[in-house]
């Protein structure tokens, strides 16, 4: 009994200093992971030298309509020489001009600007978020992200023939000029410049034959040179656009006048088909005709030499003109003048008439659909076999 009551006192014992031994190497073991987490996190931590902001957005945008998003940089460090942005996340939202280079403010040099220009298309887009990135040289120093922001989408003038899609702050026709175009049409040239718009989406409905001539895009400045092919009846040419700065529709009217200059230049399109073409074409054809029946009747060599003459005169007359090859891009003008307006430019190689050459023009005569067209290129734009 007694050894009994011994045993049961040595295995109390034990258990006592095994529990005890437990917990103490719990407790330290806790602290020891708490310290080795607080030591990594230390040396994991970058201290922030770049903060991004934005200085100004839009809360609300319409369809097609540009618009800028400026944002800041601030930074504090010194190892770095190139400033690279990114856009990331984005739905049918890219940049127009991602690769613009950040500025340096004059005045605060740890401080750099830089303006994004963007364009929405559809309602589901989503801002991009934007990543700025400091390298020193080839080297990675610092990259921070700007998230992006909400913005508001709707589309104006829904079903106004008129409206041409272009959304500016100011919109002003500088000039205007028309002209007959073929014996049913008339070209009207457009001379537009715009301030904060989107006048590469010009566009005036119910027109079959329009285009931009010339873009010049020094975004926030817009200047366009647009043709539009109208009835020859048509007096005035009516459209729309959205200004944004009283944000309601605005009308222009387009007086449809040919200049004297213009149409004193071209009485008939094609000169082979004008009235005086035709009856000289006809007199020398009947008069050839006249010296052919004399030489039969009274058998004289001159009435033959007359009549062979005024033949190949006909002939020469009656031949079409001649075809020439045009270069790529090049521009054919309105009248053959340095200072003309230029209405249409060519994408791609094209064959047309040559009709005439003046003062290093050459009159041409193109088709397109069932019409002929009129109009001027340079000497030089004319391929040479």
């Amino acid at each position: 009994m007694k050894k009994i009551l011994i045993s049961l006192l040595l295995f109390s014992i034990y258990l006592f200093a095994n529990a005890f031994t437990s917990v103490e190497d719990s407790a330290f073991g806790s602290s020891s992971q708490e310290e080795v987490s607080i030591e990594e996190s230390q040396s994991s931590f970058v201290p922030k030298n770049l903060y991004l902001s934005y200085i100004n957005h839009p809360k609300h945008i319409y369809k097609n309509q540009r618009f800028e998003i400026k944002i800041k940089a601030l930074i504090t460090r010194n190892n770095f020489d190139t400033i690279k942005t990114n856009f990331i996340n984005d739905i049918s939202m890219t940049p127009l001009n991602e690769d613009t280079q950040w500025e340096q403010d004059p005045d605060n040099p740890n401080t750099y600007t830089n303006t994004f220009y963007f364009k929405a298309y559809e309602e589901n887009f989503k801002m991009p978020d934007i990543v700025v990135s400091l390298y020193d040289g080839t080297q990675l120093v610092e990259t921070r992200v700007l998230t992006s922001m909400d913005i508001t989408f709707s589309q104006i003038a829904k079903g106004d023939e008129k409206f041409t899609n272009v959304i500016a702050k100011d919109f002003t026709l500088v000039a205007s000029k028309s002209k007959q175009y073929t014996n049913k049409e008339a070209l009207t040239i457009l001379d537009i410049e715009a301030f904060e718009s989107n006048l590469e989406d010009f566009n005036i409905q119910n027109i079959e034959d329009q285009g931009f001539t010339l873009i010049e895009d020094e975004y926030p400045k817009q200047h366009i040179i647009y043709y539009v092919v109208i009835p020859i009846h048509k007096k005035e040419i009516s459209f729309t656009y959205y200004n944004t700065t009283i944000n309601k529709l605005q009308t222009v009217k387009v007086p449809v006048v040919f200049t004297e200059e213009l149409v004193s230049t071209q009485t008939d399109l094609n000169p082979n088909n004008s009235s005086f073409e035709f009856y000289k074409k006809v007199f020398v054809g009947v008069l050839a005709l006249l010296f052919l029946l004399l030489f039969i009747w009274k058998r004289r060599y001159y009435i033959l030499v007359l009549f062979l003459i005024t033949t190949i005169v006909f002939i020469v007359f009656a031949m079409p003109n001649k075809t020439v090859r045009l270069k790529t891009n090049s521009v054919i003008y309105i009248l053959p003048t340095k200072n003309s307006t230029i209405f249409r430019k060519v994408s791609t190689e094209m064959i047309v008439e040559d009709m005439k050459k003046r003062n290093g023009f050459i009159k041409i005569m193109f088709k397109s659909g069932n019409e002929n067209y009129i109009g001027w290129v340079k000497e030089e734009d004319v391929i040479k076999n």
